[in-house]
């Protein structure tokens, strides 16, 4: 009761986790399935607007409210749900939601199992303990998917399950998420995918016309990337 809002957020990213487990294993029928999928892509978007909220309490409609607004994870993720809350079920799509809600839910449930008792659920305190320790691991698997759905968003437009603004509207998310102040992740795959193209490409057994294709899309992606401060 004495923190109402991140209580709120803690209930909400739970909430997402069981909705998004429930898609990915769909015990309840595939048509039960793609229910669960946008709700918890609905309840994403709850946590990311009351996260962002907490950051920025005094809402403005000015222009330099929205450009410290997108300043913010939250809001990022606020945009992320709303571009595939509609579109046809990705199982790519949800696995950013589903890890992030959990690990931020993890950290809250261990405040509040401090709060009972220092020793109080060993087993539970156990998993988180596993999960904090594998943080730097998920969040580079997150930040692999948020890469790997640019590709997928146009696919699925020339496949007939996506809208014609989602690959260019999901491509402004990809670079708030490029120069995201707190998370840097995203920059990080990037370079690591980038040193790797390069290694192999330039072994003497690779074809001429693949190391030229790779080293245009290369140049073609390092001219979309934006200035980061």
């Amino acid at each position: 009761m004495a923190n109402k809002l991140d209580t709120a957020m803690w209930i909400s990213r739970l909430f997402t986790v069981y909705c998004s487990a429930l898609f990915v294993l769909p015990l309840l029928g595939l048509h039960e399935a793609a229910s669960f999928y946008q709700r918890a892509l609905l309840a994403n978007a709850l946590t990311s607007a009351l996260r962002l909220h907490q950051r920025l309490p005094h809402f403005q409609l000015s222009r330099a409210f929205l450009a410290q607004a997108l300043l913010e994870d939250s809001c990022h993720y606020l945009l992320y749900s709303l571009i595939f809350v509609n579109s046809y079920p990705v199982t790519m799509s949800i696995f950013p939601v589903l890890l992030f809600s959990l690990l931020h839910a993890a950290t809250y449930t261990k405040k509040v199992l401090d709060a009972r008792s220092s020793n109080s659920l060993p087993f539970l305190r156990n998993l988180l303990e596993k999960l904090n320790a594998n943080q730097q691991n998920i969040l580079k698997f997150i930040a692999c998917n948020e890469i790997f759905l640019m590709p997928a968003t146009v696919f699925m437009l020339f496949s007939g399950q996506g809208s014609l603004l989602q690959p260019f509207i999901y491509y402004r998310f990809l670079t708030l998420r490029y120069s995201s102040r707190r998370n840097p992740y995203c920059r990080t795959l990037f370079t690591e995918l980038r040193i790797v193209v390069e290694h192999l490409i330039m072994k003497p057994s690779c074809p001429v016309f693949i190391r030229r294709l790779c080293l245009s899309g290369i140049s073609f992606i390092s001219r979309l990337a934006p200035t980061v401060a």
